[in-house]
């Protein structure tokens, strides 16, 4: 058994009795990076120099008497996420070179908590993508199959967890980047409240969408992760000043009298069947525990996918147009002037699919154009909010599945960006919103694995994992791994 799949009471317990050195959890990680990453390529930057000094002097000193169970666990960081000296490059060529100056807000929290960064994890570029294809240094392959995809964006996160290379990872979410590669690779992703944690430091891809959040492989860990990232941030003008509960004393597997609400609109046409079929299996096991649930209506929710790429794209192309080859970055060499040297730098720095959004956004936000797209997409999203709010009046959960399929095979949609878009179904309204929502696996279909999708109302992040532990405790689904270890 690796050392990086026990439970984490007692990882901590040998850690605190020194039976067990960070030095040899992450050897572990480093070994199974060292066994695993040339089929999976779960990593774009390895800070293994760093990592290891970092843990020398850990075991130097011992477990300070006040350290939390996050003390000494190798973590993954997606790379979007600014690390202090340690390349940052949002998978893109345009930010190659960038070394930060400083920490993400959760970067510096995690220090805090003295996990140990092995490395900056694949994504697509800028977070624009749902298979990681869009990474322009390669594609990270899922580790249940290395012909399909792990999603995305951040699939490097959900993939590096999933294959055990590293405890838990970081990962963003704009419209289900943590929680459609969590269902893909059969691992716990949670996108909290939109504000419950800071985004300072996060590069931003879509402003008011973005939020940072755990990968993990159990629920439990995920609520440990959530406790030391959540909290208020004055660097961040987005961030919300809420009391931050103890999320692991939520975790009581007492869900007697708990209403579900499942949409019709995500059990319905394009949802496989038998992806339904697990889900429709999850629910009974959630009734088995004293749970009801009735079939209800998201009425707004068949235009989520239309109004999201509206929003998003337009906000990218405003946060994007910071990168012109003049501050930082990439800068082209062949530019005689200054308009060559934006044109030249923009054109070489970003991959197709990051223009392709560009191009969508200033459109929708141009003169003539911004009451009949932008605008209008704006309010559709107030009638999507209006929707959850209506369910969350009767309802404590909303249920369905994460994503419509099971991870489809690299190139399988590279060439059909609508239907890469349609992956995101399931997740996008949740980021519309702006509710908290866990992925957290409910079984295999032809040997991949399948996520289920419980949302909260805002703040409601107790809840949520409540009902996925419960699950959890009550089902093997987790326990599943693509490698014996």
């Amino acid at each position: 058994m690796s050392l990086l799949s026990i439970p984490i009471h007692e990882l901590h317990n040998q850690l605190v009795t020194k039976q067990l050195k960070v030095g040899e959890l992450l050897d572990e990680s480093y070994k199974a990076i060292a066994a695993r990453e040339q089929s999976v390529k779960a990593f774009i930057t390895l800070n293994e120099d760093a990592a290891r000094a970092q843990a020398v002097e850990m075991d130097a000193t011992g477990v300070p008497s006040d350290a939390g169970l996050l003390y000494g666990l190798p973590i993954g960081i997606k790379d979007n996420i600014v690390t202090q000296g340690l390349l940052t490059t949002c998978a893109s060529q345009f930010l190659a070179n960038y070394q930060p100056v400083f920490d993400a807000t959760v970067v510096k929290k995690l220090k805090m908590v003295q996990t140990v960064t092995v490395g900056k994890l694949n994504m697509d570029e800028f977070a624009m993508g749902g298979s990681n294809e869009n990474s322009s240094y390669f594609a990270t392959r899922n580790p249940w199959n290395t012909e399909h995809v792990p999603g995305g964006s951040s699939g490097g996160s959900a993939a590096a967890v999933a294959a055990g290379e590293v405890y838990f990872s970081l990962g963003s979410d704009t419209g289900g980047s943590i929680r459609q590669p969590a269902a893909y690779c059969g691992i716990v992703g949670l996108k909290p409240t939109y504000g419950l944690v800071s985004r300072f430091g996060l590069v931003a891809f879509a402003s008011s969408l973005d939020q940072i959040g755990p990968l993990t492989k159990n629920v439990e860990d995920a609520a440990h992760l959530l406790q030391a990232i959540a909290g208020y941030d004055q660097h961040d003008s987005t961030s919300a000043n809420v009391q931050i509960p103890d999320y692991a004393s939520a975790l009581t597997g007492d869900i007697k009298g708990l209403r579900i609400a499942v949409p019709k609109e995500y059990l319905g046409a394009g949802i496989d069947p038998q992806v339904k079929e697990k889900v429709l299996a999850a629910l009974k096991v959630l009734e088995g525990l004293g749970a009801t649930w009735e079939e209800v209506s998201l009425p707004h929710s068949e235009y989520a996918v239309a109004t999201y790429y509206l929003l998003a794209s337009s906000e990218a192309s405003s946060n994007l147009a910071r990168f012109d080859g003049v501050r930082y970055g990439v800068r082209t060499t062949s530019a005689n002037n200054l308009l060559e040297l934006y044109h030249k730098s923009r054109s070489e720095g970003f991959g197709p699919e990051v223009k392709r959004r560009i191009m969508l956004g200033t459109y929708a936000l141009s003169s003539g154009y911004y009451d009949a797209y932008y605008l209008k997409a704006q309010q559709v999203r107030t009638l999507i909010k209006q929707d959850f709010d209506e369910v969350f009046k009767t309802y404590d959960v909303i249920i369905g599945p994460t994503a419509p399929t099971t991870a489809f095979k690299i190139g399988e949609q590279v060439n059909d960006p609508l239907k890469m878009y349609l992956n995101d179904i399931c997740t996008i309204p949740v980021n519309l919103a702006g509710v908290p929502a866990i992925s957290v696996p409910c079984g295999l279909v032809d040997g991949l694995p399948v996520g289920l999708q419980i949302i909260g109302n805002t703040f409601a992040e107790s809840t949520v994992l409540r009902v996925a532990h419960a699950f959890e405790q009550h089902t093997d689904h987790h326990k599943a791994r693509p490698f014996s270890s």
